[in-house]
């Protein structure tokens, strides 16, 4: 066999493409990884896991000034910010080295360079200008900031986007963040947590526009540090001063750093996609098994603009590669349902949830059985968080059948049991089978249960 022929090159090495890549690799194929910057994209090297290990770093820090409500005395407690990013750094570069190894294990070649699709089956790694043949090939590009070219936004110091904040000098004394979504929320707590004055400018009435309007309320007011600047309108920056409007009236907020948190937008040029004929629409355009319009040319995680989320990356890229592998793999379920990817806000409180909201059903006129419990249900989580720690568990049930179409958490650990909640909607469980389940006690888990009990048939 040729050494430029692979069964199955994969471009770009985020979660979904070296997944997809492990996997096919393990299942013997020969495979190739071509990335032009770093093994575990965006989300291990300069998203989820920077952002997380931070996140935990200004957790242990409020904990440790909170701690004397649970008989702890914590005197002189500091925040080391170069400690914080060293730790960071080090944690980024185990993992890195981690999927490094499990590449190695699995067979993978990787290449190192900027793949370009030329045709189905052709690939051209830009810089050598090798050409690569295979029997598929992947696309796995991701996604990157979106930044919209706002009056004053280019070559000013001031301004950073999601990955420059990771990496400041320092805490700032004063941090405005553009966008009101993920992104911006989860930074927004870290640098309030941290002691830095911080505003948020949302052009929406309310913050994380996919959780339910009233969880989400309540999300924005636990955040007691942060100022909250809704339906909002950015029409300019000069420097660190954000100006913006709001019911026509002109306002402003000085900062020292602004982070552009308006989201990403999945990474369709500079590949060859169009030029290869690629169906484009936002993002590559796929089927439920990630086929793309071009034959043996399958797209997985941000670059199909479904869902940006790097689990939502993994199951692509497992449901891609059962398909390669396997031509009947769809007729035993290997296909993306949508619906059924849960989402999860690190901030401080957490969120997490899965299917359908409250707030979408009213707006598609469609019944739904409604039932929200305290997390104060839990016995763990008051002993852990105390009485007036904010969190809740929402459910919602089809009145007819009695299947459960959605939950929701609110508070802390949310996002460690949300998986809980995924499996009884891809299993399409009634809530009297939710009921049957033997959640642990204590554990937080079971405001779930309480929830499914709460419902009024």
């Amino acid at each position: 066999m040729s050494e430029t022929h692979f069964d199955v090159i994969v471009l770009g090495a985020g979660p979904g493409g070296y997944l997809a890549a492990e996997r096919l690799g393990h299942a013997g194929k020969r495979v190739a990884l071509v990335e032009e910057q770093y093994l575990g994209g965006t989300c291990l090297n300069v998203g989820c896991i920077p952002t997380k290990t931070l996140l935990n770093g200004a957790k242990n820090y409020l904990h440790a000034k909170e701690a004397g409500q649970f008989g702890v005395d914590a005197q002189g407690v500091s925040v080391n910010w170069a400690q914080m990013q060293a730790w960071k750094d080090q944690v980024v570069k185990g993992l890195v080295a981690g999927v490094a190894a499990t590449e190695r294990k699995a067979g993978v070649t990787v290449i190192n360079g900027r793949g370009r699709l030329d045709a189905p089956g052709r690939v051209t790694v830009e810089g050598t200008g090798t050409a690569y043949t295979s029997d598929h090939v992947i696309i796995a590009t991701g996604s990157v900031p979106a930044m919209p070219p706002l009056p004053g936004t280019q070559d000013n110091p001031a301004l950073v986007d999601s990955t420059g904040i990771l990496s400041l000098p320092e805490v700032p004394a004063r941090l405005a963040v553009i966008g009101g979504g993920v992104i911006g929320v989860e930074f927004a707590s870290l640098y309030s947590t941290l002691g830095s004055k911080v505003t948020v400018i949302e052009m929406a009435p309310e913050i994380l526009p996919f959780m339910d309007d009233d969880l989400a309320a309540r999300a924005r007011a636990a955040m007691k540090d942060v100022a909250f600047e809704l339906g909002c309108r950015v029409e300019s920056l000069d420097g660190g001063t954000v100006h913006y409007s709001k019911d026509g009236e002109s306002k402003s907020v000085e900062a020292d750093v602004v982070l552009m948190a308006v989201g990403r937008r999945p990474a369709t040029a500079g590949w060859g996609a169009e030029e290869a004929g690629l169906e484009i629409d936002r993002g590559v355009v796929v089927d439920d098994t990630m086929r793309t319009n071009l034959p043996n040319v399958w797209a997985i995680g941000d670059v199909t603009g479904r869902s940006l989320l790097a689990h939502a990356a993994y199951r692509m890229a497992e449901i891609a590669s059962a398909n390669i592998l396997d031509p009947a793999a769809k007729k035993r379920g290997e296909v993306m349902r949508w619906h059924t990817v849960p989402w999860a806000v690190f901030s401080i409180p957490e969120a997490a949830g899965v299917g359908l909201t409250e707030s979408a059903a009213k707006r598609e006129g469609r019944p739904v059985l409604v039932a929200k419990v305290p997390a104060l249900m839990s016995g763990r989580f008051i002993a852990e968080n105390g009485f007036k720690a904010p969190g809740e568990a929402k459910i919602l049930v089809d009145p007819d059948t009695h299947q459960v179409l959605g939950i929701h958490v609110l508070g802390a650990y949310a996002a460690e049991m949300i998986w809980g909640a995924q499996a009884v909607l891809e299993m399409e469980l009634t809530v009297e089978d939710l009921r049957q389940v033997v959640f642990p006690h204590p554990t937080v888990s079971e405001v779930i249960r309480e929830a499914a009990w709460a419902v009024k048939l």
